[in-house]
């Protein structure tokens, strides 16, 4: 067992792939910070490490071996989801909003309740954090709009050619599903191969993602990053629906 590293604001993070796991009962952990620092999370998200937060306790950055991953063909998109999607599109009143108020959907993300699960890691410092990654311009909203309500949706991070899958949100069946079956449409436009999913759950793996080696995502990673930016290229409506109808 190795020793956890505490982290301060200009600290590196360790290499995990160098250093075993320093708490083994924390999967994947790499390090610990009293807070996310300033640069910190942007430095994070390009070696593929992530924040884990909780009220009044300190971040847990974690590398998670294996890794969910969803690579954008494999979307799944059942006959019923194809049917939800021609039904939405066909509404004139429906739209898909992409980083029109990004707050609204980290929000949402945070605030919406979910099976098995008391509370939320999305706190305010972490809705503070991903908010200056969005005004940096590498982290994104999809928001379903119907009605001119927002009914579900989700955010994401962006680094390269590489895009994280963040959190999502239903306030209507299928809408975070819809939100995802965008993402999914917009990087197979653009030339991305893989979505982070972070960590496997049964959902998930429904809509076609899978896991793969740690190793195998930090090789993808780097690729990824040395492609083309595609941080300017977050402009879509629900048109880019039509490639699963």
């Amino acid at each position: 067992m190795g020793q956890i590293a505490w982290l301060g604001p200009h600290d590196p993070f360790p290499n995990p792939l160098l250093e075993p796991d320093p708490d083994p009962s924390v999967p994947g952990l790499v390090g610990v910070s009293e807070r996310i620092y300033p640069g910190q999370l942007a430095r994070a998200y390009q070696q593929g490490i992530l924040p884990w937060y909780s009220d009044n306790q300190p971040v847990l950055w974690l590398l998670p071996d294996p890794r969910m991953v969803l690579k954008p063909a494999s979307f799944k998109c059942s006959e019923s989801l194809r049917k939800t999607i021609r039904s939405f599109c066909q509404n004139t009143r429906n739209q898909i909003e992409v980083d029109v108020d990004f707050g609204a959907v980290i929000r949402s993300c945070a605030t919406s309740a979910r099976k098995d699960q008391d509370g939320t890691w999305i706190t305010h410092e972490i809705i503070d954090a991903y908010t200056t990654l969005h005004e940096q311009g590498n982290a994104n909203s999809i928001a379903i709009i119907e009605d001119s309500q927002l009914m579900g949706g989700l955010y994401c991070v962006a680094f390269g050619g590489m895009v994280f899958g963040e959190s999502m949100f239903s306030r209507k069946t299928n809408a975070s599903k819809i939100a995802l079956a965008a993402l999914s449409a917009w990087c197979l436009i653009n030339d991305v191969h893989m979505i982070d999913c972070q960590q496997e759950t049964a959902h998930l793996l429904s809509l076609g993602a899978a896991p793969i080696s740690r190793q195998a995502f930090l090789e993808q990673l780097q690729i990824s990053l040395n492609q083309t930016k595609i941080e300017n290229s977050w402009t879509f409506d629900k048109a880019i629906l039509h490639h699963w109808l």
